[in-house]
C-alpha cells in the first residue's frame, strides 16, 4: 500500500528538500504552502517523482482552511501516514519591548497555531483510518531549547512546540500514532545565508557560525520517517558540528 505524507512549507527549504526525499522514496506527496507557483516548482524539480505530489496551497493560520485541506486529503487517499508540521517563520532581532503585537501574533499564528491545527486534523484522521495510526514529525529548533538573542517570539513558538510534541505523543499511543519532534540548527539554505558571514551572539558581537548541508537533515528526517510505528524518536537534535549550541553564550 502506497504511503501518503503530508509537508508543510513544503515550497523552500528543509520542507521542501524533505518533500523531494519522500517522493524519491515512493511516497505520495501533498506538498503545502502559501503560492501555488512556488509548490509548482519544488515539483517541477522532483521530475519523474513528481508525478506522485499533488500541491495544495493553504494559509494555515486558518483553521477552516486547514480543516478543508485534511478532508480533501482524506476524500483523495483515504488516508496519511505521516504530517511533517514544518512551516514556521521568524522576524528580524528586536528587544521584547521593540516586538509589536501584529509581529508577536503573526509568529504565533504560523509557528505554533499552525502547526496545532495540522496536528489537530491529522491526529482525527489517524484515529479513524484503517490501519489506524501514523506518524507526526514537528520541525522545532535549536532554539526550544536556547533562544538567540533578540528572537523572544520564535524561541517562546518553538519551546510550544516541544510542549505539543510530548502532549501529542502521550495522547497518541492508543492510536497508533507516534509524534515526534527534530531540532536543526544551521543548515545551508537561503535563509541561513548570513549565519557564513555574521551571526548576532550572546555577547553582542557578530560571528560568522558553521552550517551543514541540507542532506544531512533530510537524512536524519527520513530515518525517522521510515520508523516502525511501533518506534519512535521523540526528540532528536542536528546541527553543525561546530556550532555554538551546547555553552552557547
Amino acid at each position: 500500500m502506497k504511503k501518503i505524507a503530508l509537508v508543510t512549507g513544503a515550497s523552500s527549504g528543509i520542507g521542501r528538500a524533505c518533500a523531494l526525499a519522500l517522493l524519491q522514496d515512493g511516497w505520495t506527496t501533498v506538498m503545502v504552502g502559501r503560492r501555488a507557483d512556488a509548490l509548482q516548482a519544488a515539483i517541477d524539480a522532483a521530475g519523474e517523482h513528481g508525478q506522485n505530489a499533488l500541491a495544495m496551497p493553504t494559509d494555515l493560520t486558518k483553521p477552516n482552511d486547514v480543516q478543508r485541506l485534511f478532508s480533501d486529503v482524506e476524500q483523495r487517499y483515504g488516508r496519511l501516514d505521516l504530517l511533517f508540521n514544518n512551516a514556521g517563520m521568524s522576524l528580524p532581532y528586536a528587544l521584547p519591548s521593540d516586538v509589536s503585537g501584529d509581529d508577536w501574533r503573526q509568529v504565533v499564528d504560523i509557528n505554533l497555531n499552525g502547526a496545532f491545527y495540522c496536528l489537530s486534523a491529522a491526529f482525527e484522521l489517524m484515529k479513524k483510518q484503517s490501519p489506524k495510526g501514523g506518524r507526526i514529525i514537528n520541525n522545532g529548533s535549536i532554539s526550544a531549547h536556547v533562544p538567540r538573542p533578540g528572537s523572544i517570539a520564535y524561541a517562546a513558538t518553538k519551546h510550544a512546540v516541544s510542549g505539543m510534541t510530548k502532549a501529542a505523543s502521550l495522547d497518541g499511543r492508543s492510536f497508533g500514532i507516534a509524534v515526534g519532534q527534530i531540532d536543526i540548527g544551521n543548515v545551508k539554505s537561503d535563509m541561513t545565508a548570513s549565519m557564513l558571514t555574521g551571526v548576532r551572539q550572546a555577547d553582542g558581537s557578530l560571528k560568522p557560525e558553521p552550517c551543514m548541508d541540507m542532506s544531512v537533515v533530510v537524512d536524519t528526517f527520513m530515518a525517522m520517517a521510515k520508523l516502525p510505528l511501533t518506534a519512535n524518536i521523540l526528540f532528536t537534535t542536528v546541527m553543525a558540528t561546530e556550532m555554538p549550541y551546547v555553552g552557547r553564550g
